[in-house]
């Protein structure tokens, strides 16, 4: 296999060759070190072989002398394949000037790659990196980093880190997101502890303050946890800043009306197709009219960028594929609409109890009323329930100005 592929990088060709006296031709063959392989008989004065493109030429000129004729039945390998262009000067032009291009397109950028970022979206980043001297066709040599560093950074104020890295047509964007700091608490602002909702207590922890309720506990909405005074026996009431965390069981009963009869999509089986080449920032459209058509359609667009070699090459081909419906009311079961209405609830429920706490079980019923199907949903929760509320204090009017 090894050989093969040699053989055909180098060029190979197979030949018939005509004589009286083929052993005199193999023997020559033989004293100049000629290899040839593939060899078989067509009569006694007729063989055929395949040779070296450097070895058929030094046996053509060593049998002009001999009674021999050399017939080429095929040429294979890369150095003829070559030799077929070498008249055609337009290609050989093209073919230069499109290297030249893709040289000279080499140093500039044509693709983007953005990683370490969660919120900060890649258009913003994008965006604000094109606002500052870095898009689609900016020169990739001598970029100023600090520069682009600290203009991005006023730009988009949730980055705390930005560098952009070019290798051949593509720059690559490394981003540090800046860390959320919690909201600081006022330690010397008296405050109480209530309820943000009914609930049965599992785990009382005040960090400061008084313990008003203990585990086993059920409290209402607005009672109080954690209560920011304290009334002591030497110097009365001391009023502090209530903090701490209220774990408790919660409940929730959520209800939705789900219909059974909604409106469903049916494709017609017409299709518009519509083809758009990008070129930089600039779109040359295929067709004549908007993209944009009429009636209910569901629009697919396909992006492909092409490359050559692996090289990213500034050409987008855009295809957009618009599917055509009509909605027609369809009846759906009982299952199929309890189902749905669980889903809803159940993403709700998350809502609510995701930012305090855990679901620990749902239950979800359902029953008719008319058209609709009634969905409640039953859930059992363990949530932080505590919440602060500050203490007014008003001064005390008897004491005397500067006392």
């Amino acid at each position: 296999m090894l050989n093969q592929i040699i053989n055909r990088f180098q060029g190979q060709v197979r030949i018939r060759v005509e004589t009286p006296f083929p052993e005199r031709v193999l023997n020559l063959c033989g004293a100049r070190d000629l290899a040839f392989w593939d060899m078989a008989w067509e009569s006694e004065t007729a063989f055929s072989c395949c040779l070296s493109r450097r070895d058929f030429y030094a046996l053509r000129r060593a049998v002009k002398n001999l009674d021999c004729r050399l017939t080429v039945v095929k040429k294979e390998g890369v150095p003829f394949f070559l030799g077929r262009f070498r008249r055609r000067h337009a290609l050989l032009a093209g073919m230069a000037l499109c290297g030249g291009l893709l040289l000279l397109g080499s140093f500039f950028i044509w693709d983007f790659r953005v990683e370490g970022n969660s919120r900060v979206t890649d258009e913003e980043i994008l965006r604000a990196l094109e606002k500052n001297g870095v898009g689609l066709g900016t020169f990739g040599i001598g970029l100023d980093k600090e520069d682009i560093r600290n203009h991005v950074l006023l730009d988009v104020p949730e980055l705390v880190w930005i560098t952009v890295n070019v290798s051949g047509c593509r720059a690559n964007v490394e981003v540090r997101e800046r860390t959320e700091t919690p909201e600081p608490v006022a330690e010397r602002e008296p405050a109480n502890v209530v309820a943000r909702r009914d609930g049965m207590v599992l785990k009382v922890q005040a960090l400061d303050g008084v313990k008003c309720v203990l585990p086993g506990t059920s409290v209402e909405e607005g009672e109080l946890l954690i209560s920011g005074v304290e009334d002591t026996e030497t110097v009365g009431a001391r009023v502090m800043a209530g903090m701490g965390e209220v774990e408790a069981r919660t409940w929730y009963t959520l209800s939705a009306r789900i219909p059974l009869t909604v409106e469903q999509k049916r494709y017609t089986g017409e299709e518009k197709h519509t083809l758009s080449l990008v070129f930089g920032t600039r779109r040359i459209k295929f067709f004549s009219n908007s993209s944009i058509a009429e009636g209910n359609y569901d629009k697919i667009t396909e992006r492909n960028q092409w490359s050559l070699l692996g090289l990213p090459l500034p050409v987008t081909s855009v295809k957009e594929t618009c599917r055509f419906y009509e909605t027609v009311p369809t009846e759906i079961s009982a299952v199929q609409a309890e189902e749905r209405g669980e889903q809803i609830l159940t993403d709700y429920l998350h809502t609510l109890v995701d930012p305090y706490g855990t679901v620990s079980s749902t239950l979800c019923t359902s029953r008719q009323e008319g058209d609709c199907l009634l969905v409640t949903l039953s859930a059992e929760c363990v949530e932080r329930i505590g919440r602060t509320v500050p203490i007014y204090t008003e001064p005390d009017d008897t004491e005397e100005p500067g006392a």
